[in-house]
Order: C-alpha cells, then structure tokens, then sequence
C-alpha cells in the first residue's frame, strides 16, 4: 500500500466551483480530475492537502449513495489555521467558528465551503 489513510468522500451539487474553491481558498492541490462524458461533471477528483491527507469528491448526480452535499464536518491538521481562516473571510466563507484555542491544547477556526460542509482547521496531531 503506497498511500495509507483515510480519505473522506465528498459530494456536490457544483463540483467544479467546489474544486476553486477548495485548491484557491483553502489551499488543497489538485491531483486528479476525472470528468463525466458530459465533460463538466466531475466522477472522482482528488485534492491533497499540503501537510498530508486530501480527498476525494465527485459532482452529486454521478453517485445515488452517500449523504447529500453539505452535510459533511471535517478536521484538517494544519500549523496555521489562522491563515486558511483570513482567506475564507476574504472569500466571503461563513465562519461558525473563528480562531481560537480549543479546550485540548490546539488552535483553531471553522470555515464552512460553499455547500456547507464545515471543515474545522485545527493544530490538533493526536493523542
């Protein structure tokens, strides 16, 4: 096994401005875009995150299964939260939790994306 983890599954109803806004905004890289015969909608993509991890996502209507866009919360391990935080705001995100320290020893903010997933950066590293 090359690539060990965890990878959460996301759907949404534009992937395509969810791909911007995820590699522009938050930071992510593209890594792969599979594109539907439509040639808009997008079967399977992949983002990294640049300190480790990423995603996988596709537009809604290419899988009848899973939960519906914008009911996901996720935690991104980052070492600055602030800053994923400033360029949301810039971006006009909302933010249902602006940085701060948390109750176990890290900083972080909630920002969520256009769908509304939540997604929570955190300096969190385990236990």
């Amino acid at each position: 096994m090359n690539n060990p983890g965890i990878w959460p599954c996301l759907r949404f109803t534009d992937a395509e401005a969810a791909r911007r806004f995820l590699t522009e905004v938050f930071g992510f890289t593209e890594t792969l875009t599979v594109r539907g015969d439509d040639g808009v909608s997008i079967v399977h993509g992949e983002l990294r995150w640049p300190e480790g991890g990423g995603v996988m996502y596709s537009s809604a209507a290419e899988c009848e299964n899973g939960p519906a866009p914008g009911e996901q919360y996720l935690c991104v391990v980052t070492g600055d939260p602030d800053a994923v935080h400033e360029r949301a705001v810039a971006a006009g995100a909302q933010v249902p939790q602006p940085p701060g320290d948390s109750g176990h020893g890290s900083r972080l903010a909630a920002v969520a994306d256009p769908e509304g997933n939540i997604w929570t950066f955190d300096t969190y590293r385990g236990a």
